[in-house]
C-alpha cells in the first residue's frame, strides 16, 4: 500500500479527552482492530449502535463514527472494539495507526438504529462486505452471553481472503457448534496471486446473495436479513431480497456513508471503510 506520510501533530493530551486506546490487533497493514475505553464509567449501548472516536491533530479535532463489535457487557473492562480499514489519504485513520497505547482520545455516542429485533427466532442473515461485519460480531457476541443465540448465516464480502475479519471466531463457532451460524465467506478477486489457495465461494457479497438464499433455503418465510456497510452492495442486496419476496421491514440496512458521498480514494464494492471523508 503506498501511502502519504501523515505529518500532523497530535495532541497527546486535551480537555476534551474522555477515553483512552487500550488494545490494538493488527489483521493486515490496512485493517486492524481497535479497542478504546472510557476514562470514567462506560455509556451504555445497543449491539448495531456505533460511537464516534476521535483526537486533536493540528489542533483540531477529527473524529469518525465506527460500529462497535464488541458486546455491551465487556464496555467497562475491555472497552468499545472497533474494526477499521485505513484510507489512503484518508482525514482520520492515518491519525489512529499512528496512535500509541495508552493514547488520550475523545468517543462519544452512541448512536443508530441499527439494532436487533426483539425475540425474533427468523433465521438471522447478515450480509456485509468488508469491514460492515463489525455490528453483527456485536449482536452475535451479546445474544451467545445472554445464552439465546438466534440460527444466522455470516455472508461478508472481501477483495482477498486475508482480508475476511473475525474469520477464526466464525469459523470457531461454527465448527463446535456453540453458536448455530454458517459462515459463507466470499472474495471477488480470485483471479489475483492474493488469493491463491482461496478455494470458497467468489464474487462480491450482493453477487454471492442468489446462491446463498437458494443453497440454505432461505426466503421471507424463515428469515430476517441486515444489511451493513458499501452503499452499493446494499442498495443491490436489497433489491435481491425484495425481487425474492421479502417484505421492506424484513430488510434492514446500514450505509456507511450516504450514497454520493463516498470517501476519498479508490474503493472496491467490497471494501466497507468507515472513514468517509467530507
Amino acid at each position: 500500500m503506498i501511502d502519504v506520510a501523515d505529518e500532523r501533530t497530535i495532541a497527546a493530551e486535551a480537555p476534551q479527552y474522555n477515553a483512552r486506546l487500550v488494545r490494538r490487533e493488527d489483521e493486515t497493514d490496512s485493517l486492524a482492530y481497535f479497542w478504546v475505553r472510557f476514562d470514567g464509567q462506560p455509556t451504555p449501548f445497543e449491539s448495531g449502535q456505533y460511537m464516534t472516536i476521535g483526537v486533536f491533530a493540528d489542533e483540531r479535532l477529527v473524529q469518525r463514527p465506527y460500529s462497535v463489535a464488541s458486546p455491551p457487557v465487556a464496555a467497562g473492562t475491555d472497552g468499545y472494539e472497533f474494526y477499521v480499514r485505513r484510507v489512503v489519504g484518508g482525514t482520520f485513520t492515518p491519525l489512529l495507526w499512528r496512535l500509541p497505547i495508552g493514547h488520550g482520545m475523545r468517543m462519544i455516542g452512541p448512536k443508530g438504529k441499527f439494532t436487533l429485533e426483539p425475540d425474533d427466532d427468523r433465521i438471522h442473515l447478515f450480509i456485509s462486505s468488508g469491514t460492515g461485519n463489525a455490528p453483527f460480531v456485536s449482536m452475535m457476541k451479546t445474544l451467545l452471553a445472554a445464552g439465546r443465540p438466534r440460527r444466522a448465516v455470516f455472508l461478508n464480502g472481501v477483495s482477498y481472503a486475508d482480508e475476511l475479519g473475525y474469520r477464526r471466531l466464525l469459523e470457531g463457532w461454527q465448527q463446535s457448534g456453540d453458536y448455530p451460524v454458517d459462515y459463507v465467506p466470499t472474495v471477488s478477486r480470485p483471479a489475483d496471486a492474493r488469493n491463491a489457495d482461496w478455494t470458497g465461494r467468489t464474487g462480491r457479497a450482493e453477487v454471492a446473495l442468489p446462491g446463498v438464499l437458494d443453497d440454505l433455503r432461505l426466503d421471507p418465510s424463515n428469515a430476517i436479513a441486515y444489511i451493513c456497510g458499501n452503499p452499493d452492495m446494499i442498495l443491490a442486496a436489497e433489491a435481491t431480497l425484495l425481487e425474492r419476496g421479502f417484505p421492506e421491514p424484513q430488510v434492514k440496512k446500514e450505509l456507511y456513508w450516504p450514497k454520493g458521498k463516498e470517501p476519498r480514494g479508490a474503493l472496491g464494492a467490497a471494501d466497507a471503510a468507515a472513514d468517509a471523508d467530507e
